[in-house]
């Protein structure tokens, strides 16, 4: 049996696999690098060319043969690759500390991406499609705008409560969703959402469509809001949010990190392959649904907490189906599934229609050619990511345990 001579190796791949962590190095701050660049551009021809360059990059990474190595290299130090990607967002709010807008938008896209984290527990892991993320997202706002007006409450509890009381209500609408399938239980979902942004808007006592004013987050007599300062260098208020959201988004993602990989993962996955596998080795298909859902609505509604104190205002329209339907679309164009993923979405997302505001005419063109490309050369997602199919075992065995 013949071997390959290392001479002739490819030289474009061998130095990638000498040298694995200074490519996972490259690789992520290429991308935090061009990301940061987005949020702070305010020239068109600018905002458009990083477009140009995240599709060419993404082409490339599935296409060539160095591309897929270099992806395989970040999958297989993927907690190399978080830590360096933390170090990243960090390093980006630093170098922006003085830019209010940009600052403003790294906080915004952090806190979607982590409340996404939530809605991929239930939609990639348990398979609950959930169309009322927004829903959720007031609740949390509104549940922290509340406690601030009404309650002297630390607002380290302002956020635990604002997740308990948002898990609280998604274990309570996930009673009606278990008795339905199918498109009817995402049905019941839209129906909450509306529902709820109804009721806020009739309701006095939480401001109606005017909604509700929220104090902004202090964390031990330091108030992120009025932070101007940081030692010798000036700063944005909103730095400290960014931070904050930052901070947040790590937590939310190495919680449900750990989840996946535990035995609470496996079986979340059986569930979402075969509920009738699942239930028929003793698998409660109501008590797992009703995990990812306490789970999955407790991490948005921390983030809509968040978000509201750092706006200082919460009003019912951000309750709407067009909203969550934002959030869903963050999910599936990032990939199923993948956290980062949903990072560079929520980018593409939120970002690029503020950045095309001056040439309106021809945003929503612009949005949607990029959105359809996407789904044509990568109808899996930016990042995707293949989930675990248990039912491929039982195939195996021609269909026996």
């Amino acid at each position: 049996m013949s071997t390959i001579p290392a001479s002739v190796a490819p030289l474009s791949v061998a130095p990638l696999q000498r040298y694995p962590r200074l490519v996972v190095v490259i690789t992520v701050s290429l991308l935090f690098i061009g990301g940061g660049l987005m949020m702070h551009s305010e020239s068109q021809v600018q905002v458009l060319s990083l477009l140009v360059a995240f599709l060419v990059a993404f082409a490339f990474a599935d296409r060539t043969r160095v591309g897929r190595e270099v992806s395989a290299i970040c999958g297989d130090h993927g907690g190399f690759a978080n830590g360096v990607a933390l170090i990243g967002a960090l390093t980006v709010a630093a170098t922006f500390r003085e830019e209010h807008y940009t600052l403003l938008m790294l906080a915004t896209v952090a806190l979607f991406a982590t409340a996404c984290i939530g809605l991929n527990l239930q939609l990639a892991f348990a398979g609950i499609a959930n169309f009322a993320g927004a829903a959720f997202f007031v609740i949390g706002s509104y549940t922290a705008a509340v406690l601030t007006t009404y309650f002297a409450v630390p607002h380290l509890a302002v956020l635990l409560v604002s997740g308990i009381v948002t898990g609280a209500l998604g274990v309570i609408l996930l009673l009606p969703v278990l008795r339905t399938r199918g498109h009817y239980a995402a049905l019941v979902t839209i129906a909450f959402g509306l529902l709820l942004r109804s009721l806020l808007e009739v309701n006095d006592t939480f401001g109606g469509p005017q909604g509700m004013k929220i104090k902004g987050f202090s964390l031990f007599g330091f108030d992120f809001s009025r932070t101007t300062s940081v030692g010798p260098w000036d700063v944005s208020f909103y730095l400290s949010y960014a931070a904050l959201a930052i901070g947040l988004f790590a937590l939310a993602f190495t919680l449900v990190r750990r989840l996946e990989r535990s035995w609470i993962g496996i079986a979340l996955d059986t569930v979402r392959s075969d509920e009738t596998a699942a239930s028929v080795f003793g698998l409660s298909i109501a008590r797992w649904k009703m995990v990812a859902f306490l789970i999955g609505n407790a991490i948005v509604g921390v983030a809509g907490a968040v978000y509201g104190m750092m706006n200082g205002f919460v009003t019912p329209n951000g309750a709407g189906l067009g909203e969550s339907l934002l959030m869903l679309s963050i999910i599936v164009l990032g990939g199923l599934g993948n956290f980062w993923g949903a990072v560079v979405a929520a980018i593409i997302v939120l970002v690029i229609p503020e950045k095309l505001q001056a040439i309106q005419e021809y945003r929503l063109l612009i949005f949607a050619a990029l959105v359809l490309c996407i789904l044509l050369f990568r109808p899996s997602g930016i990042l995707p990511r293949s989930l675990r199919n248990l039912s491929q075992f039982s195939d195996a065995n021609g269909g026996r345990p």
